[in-house]
């Protein structure tokens, strides 16, 4: 991003992560790098900060429990919606962009849910709050562009494992309505990875086929990895 560039390459990164995983004894882990400007100066214009790094790690077994994904989770649809392309920096993972996902999924908690969707400034559906979401109809995945938020890492990973396994997907523009002709939902994400929808809203769905095939693939794929930890959040 313009005017935030972090003092540190892919490859230091990456070998920072490994450390922290290493020295912590940490296998099955949630790890996030967080790049924030410090405080040399106050003020909207911050020209003179430093930017600073560092990287965290949890353990992380499972999102959500056997019995919760066999089903499905539920999710209702959030007041808040995604910003424009031209209102916000959408395409970058800061932290500003998730307060109104940290408030929806607040209001989802509070009234029973798991999670939220979230449309976008169109009215289109875009993503859950810290998830993309795939949608199957007649045999096809149906996935939202991402052109007003994330493009996610296992968002990628997935449709690359779904066409590897001669699966159709479809980047388009969804409509919240279409949830009455889709069969199976899904989310992706490094802390979900591939998790089933039961429910958003008034739409209700059944767990197939796909979901336990993509979510299997996913889960094999992950932990061949050489450290045997997740990635960074997606």
């Amino acid at each position: 991003m313009r005017g935030f560039k972090i003092p540190y390459s892919v490859a230091e990164i990456d070998a920072a992560a490994e450390a922290v995983l290493r020295e912590n004894n940490l296998v099955d882990a949630y790890v996030r790098p967080v790049a924030w400007r410090g405080s040399e100066m106050m003020g909207v214009s911050a020209q003179a900060t430093k930017i600073n790094l560092a990287i965290a790690a949890w353990p992380w077994p499972s999102y959500f429990s056997p019995e919760l994904r066999a089903k499905g989770i539920r999710l209702n649809i959030s007041s808040w919606r995604r910003p424009a392309p031209d209102t916000a920096p959408v395409h970058a993972k800061a932290a500003g962009l998730y307060m109104i996902c940290t408030m929806s999924k607040h209001v989802a908690e509070d009234q029973g849910y798991h999670d939220s969707l979230m449309l976008d400034y169109r009215g289109q559906v875009a993503e859950a709050t810290g998830a993309n979401i795939f949608l199957l109809q007649d045999g096809k995945l149906h996935t939202p562009k991402p052109d007003c938020f994330l493009d996610g890492i296992t968002r990628r990973t997935v449709i690359d494992l779904a066409r590897s396994e001669g699966l159709e997907v479809i980047e388009r523009a969804i409509m919240p309505e279409e949830f009455a002709k889709t069969s199976e939902v899904f989310l992706t994400g490094t802390a979900a990875e591939v998790t089933p929808v039961g429910e958003i809203g008034p739409y209700k769905f059944t767990p197939g086929q796909v979901t336990q095939l993509l979510s299997g693939a996913y889960s094999e794929l992950v932990r061949k990895a050489p450290t045997g930890a997740k990635g960074c959040a997606a």
